[in-house]
């Protein structure tokens, strides 16, 4: 079937088989080629970009951090300057991989036309059999782009108004159940030509056709209405948050508005991360995270190199295990003392550069069956020139009784001021307890901290260094070229993928199971967090400047002109400025007057806000 250039391809007028295969010669019908998209219409500007979904449904992003959390760097900092600079083209790296499919036309993510309108189930199914997509770390996609398209194809919800409800959660859930209902309905054709629901179908469709041995998978991505689906990779409550590779409404990083030029941008990210990551995206940040990583361990499977990790890491059946999280990220606030104020003009807020992943490809990280060591066994384990890594049931002394700076939190979370502390920590708590209080630790011997009982583990090794060495070198390259809708995009990944390592629910299916590894997860949040404090504790004797504020990684000062607090490198994990506000006569009297932490908060939120309103 081989098509010369400019000759109309009528796919779906043609009896297509099974054994029907693509030219290497793509056809170009009279239909709009996405080269032919204003290529400015796809940069990421404060006024196309948010207003594809529904703006009226879209609030600030919440003040509050989550230990997950970490504010992206500006081009300011990374760059040097914030002007727009001109994104690079869609490769062809995701073409035979992933399909969009608009109400004008299909494309490849390159950019080539495909085929005319796909306007019913059995032309969809049709496309999909003639494209013979392959996977790419992820099953092959299809992506529906606009509600035209959809129109087309009877997929349209109709669940009211935001007007009408209190809450935005109860029009998702409405809006995803008639999604699911609707889906049904319409997808019969291809269910009687073969092809089997994988789950229920929603936003994303999961599609498997099974011929003799060979089972074909391929997911349909619905762009409108990727909205109806909702969990910490999306949003927070009432708030449409990062919605994986189409972006951030909130952040501008949403798709065009015109579908064209919706489908140009979204096969330039498609591509992108073909290139880039080796992988197609999954449906949320979180799985392309572990798309990284499975085919990372497929390579090393077939190569017999590098660590292999093939079952989960629960946690052990611990006695007295802390509420919450095994290791916390701290959330500290203090009231500062008025000479510390004085001389004062500036607020400044520093960040370590993308703290989770720096971590997460330096440490060594456990696996295997863990062995429970009591009494002198656990202290013997402990006391090896290089500790295992496991969890550990220690005793942290009272904070009152060692010459700790005040004006820095304690050590670690679970440790009080007044009191001992029995509570499970991990290797890395463990080795930063032992450190000198210059260096962020408590100068703690072994004997000290009088250790009861520990989980250790058979095997150890820095299991994630490719995935992060993968991460980093995408992410510097988003950031060398100023592309912010990928550069967003990757701290999602990562950050989602180990904030999802602690919940088994999002890691059932038996070959996914690998990926529940909650030790892994708390031995990165108590590495940036000890971290930072050492930073801290480096500040305060080079310029004797103390923080008032930290949440997770990062830590706000008090400083006069002059005086530059940040790291002078681009490494991850580097402390990096976040914002700066002056400190105007208004705030200096609210931090003042301040009779408790939750007003020097309030004094620095009107600080931050005050100056972004400035910038607008």
């Amino acid at each position: 079937m081989a098509l010369k250039k400019g000759e109309q391809f009528a796919l779906f007028e043609l009896e297509t088989s099974e054994s029907a295969t693509r030219s290497d010669e793509v056809p170009e019908p009279d239909q709009p080629s996405l080269f032919d998209v204003d290529e400015t219409a796809c940069l990421e500007t404060d006024s196309g970009a948010a207003e594809r979904p529904r703006t009226d449904d879209i609030v600030d992003p919440p003040d509050e951090r989550s230990s997950e959390a970490e504010p992206e760097p500006t081009q300011v900092s990374e760059r040097g300057a914030t002007e727009p600079v001109a994104l690079p083209p869609a490769g062809e790296s995701a073409d035979g991989h992933a399909v969009i499919v608009t109400a004008a036309g299909t494309y490849t993510p390159s950019g080539h036309t495909l085929t005319g309108p796909v306007d019913s189930i059995e032309k969809l199914d049709k496309l999909i059999r003639w494209a013979t997509l392959t996977p790419l770390g992820a099953p092959a996609q299809i992506w529906i782009v606009g509600i035209e398209a959809c129109e087309m194809l009877g997929w349209i919800i109709d669940p009211g108004s935001e007007d009408d409800v209190d809450d935005m959660e109860i029009l998702r859930t409405r809006a995803a159940e008639e999604l699911t209902t609707i889906l049904h309905a319409t997808l019969t054709p291809m269910l009687t030509a073969g092809w089997e629901l994988r789950g229920e179908p929603g936003h994303v469709v999961h599609l498997s056709r099974t011929t003799g041995n060979f089972t074909s998978m391929v997911d349909i991505f619905i762009e409108p209405y990727v909205w109806t689906y909702w969990n910490k990779d999306f949003g927070w409550g009432n708030r449409v948050g990062d919605m994986g590779i189409l972006g951030s409404p909130a952040a501008g990083t949403y798709l065009p508005d015109d579908d064209l030029s919706a489908a140009q941008e979204l096969g330039r990210r498609l591509a992108w991360c073909a290139q880039h990551l080796g992988v197609l995206p999954g449906p949320t940040p979180a799985r392309t995270g572990a798309a990284i990583v499975d085919k990372i361990k497929r390579d090393r499977t077939r190569s017999g190199k590098g660590i292999v990790v093939t079952v989960g890491g629960p946690v052990p059946p611990l006695d007295g295990e802390p509420r919450g999280d095994l290791e916390p990220a701290v959330g500290w606030t203090r009231i500062p003392d008025l000479e510390e104020l004085e001389g004062a003009t500036q607020l400044v807020s520093i960040d370590q550069r993308a703290a989770y992943l720096a971590s997460a490809g330096m440490l060594e990280f456990g696996y295997g069956k863990p062995r429970h060591l009591r009494g002198e066994d656990a202290l013997d384990a402990a006391g090896q020139s290089k500790t295992p890594f496991g969890l550990w049931r220690v005793t942290l002394p009272p904070g009152d009784m060692l010459a700790l700076p005040p004006a820095l939190p304690l050590p670690h979370p679970h440790m009080l001021a007044d009191q001992p502390v029995q509570t499970w920590v991990t290797t890395v708590s463990l080795d930063a307890l032992q450190t000198s209080i210059a260096d962020g630790g408590i100068g703690a011997e072994l004997d000290d901290l009088d250790i009861a009982e520990a989980w250790v583990y058979p095997e150890q090794g820095r299991a994630l260094d490719k995935w992060a060495k993968i991460l980093r070198e995408a992410r510097k390259v988003a950031v060398d070229t100023g592309d912010t809708a990928m550069k967003r995009f990757i701290g999602a990944c990562y950050k989602g993928y180990i904030g999802r390592m602690v919940n088994p629910d999002m890691w059932t299916a038996k070959q996914m199971q690998h990926h529940h590894q909650p030790l892994w997860r708390a031995a990165i949040i108590a590495h940036c967090r000890w971290r930072g404090r050492r930073v801290a504790m480096r500040i305060a004797r080079e310029t004797g400047r103390w923080p008032l504020r930290t949440v997770t990684d990062s830590w706000v000062y008090p400083l006069p002109a002059g005086i530059d607090i940040a790291d002078n490198s681009d490494a991850l994990g580097k402390m990096t400025l976040e914002k700066s506000a002056p400190l105007t006569e208004n705030v200096t009297v609210m931090l003042t007057d301040a009779r408790d932490t939750h007003e020097i908060n309030l004094a620095l939120k009107a600080a931050f806000t005050d100056e972004d309103e400035g910038n607008i």
